[in-house]
């Protein structure tokens, strides 16, 4: 019969797979308990870095009908579960990683289907939503701007046209009253 403790630690385990948006596996063997509190603190609060045993997560994923992270987790294992943005994490344990070389990524989970370690680094590549939104806002308005421009064209013209033909016929009328009367 299973301990009390570890049937909680596995429910608790499948609900961070069930509510998060993304999982990234890592090795922390090496790292001291203040490195990964700085870790912690740099994935921020939508983000839970959680170390548990392989066979507990194997059977939280396997109840959160996660598949493909056995091959993951091997030797000392923990799971950045990420809720809000995953470019936001991935690119803070990447940057851990860069300056702590204790820290390996081994892969992780989105949308339904396993990561490998360059996938996750691409994602870490990515621009993170606000960019991306603050992006697509500059080029919807240089398209506007554009827009309106093309609009304003034809009355802009039309009003070039009105003063080009006044100057015209002002210049014309001028040399006939300047002439003499012919008799």
């Amino acid at each position: 019969m299973a301990k009390p403790s570890k049937v909680s630690a596995v429910a608790e385990l499948t609900d961070k797979f069930r509510g998060s948006s993304a999982a990234v596996v890592t090795e922390y063997r090496g790292l001291s308990m203040a490195q990964l509190t700085t870790l912690r603190r740099a994935l921020g609060a939508g983000t839970t870095y959680t170390v548990a045993k392989n066979t507990l997560v194997k059977r939280a994923a396997q109840d959160a009908g996660v598949e493909g992270l056995d091959d993951l987790l091997i030797g000392p294992t923990a799971i950045a579960f990420v809720e809000g943005e995953p470019v936001d994490a991935a690119k803070a344990l990447r940057d851990f990683a860069k300056d702590n070389k204790a820290l390996v990524i081994k892969g992780g989970f989105m949308d339904g289907r396993p990561l490998s370690v360059d996938e996750v680094s691409r994602i870490a590549d990515l621009d993170n939503r606000e960019v991306l939104l603050a992006k697509i806002a500059g080029a919807m308005k240089g398209n506007l701007s554009k827009a309106a421009a093309l609009f304003n064209a034809p009355a802009t013209q039309v009003a070039r046209l009105a003063a080009a033909l006044v100057e015209k016929k002002t210049a014309e009328e001028a040399p006939a009253a300047d002439a003499p009367a012919e008799s």
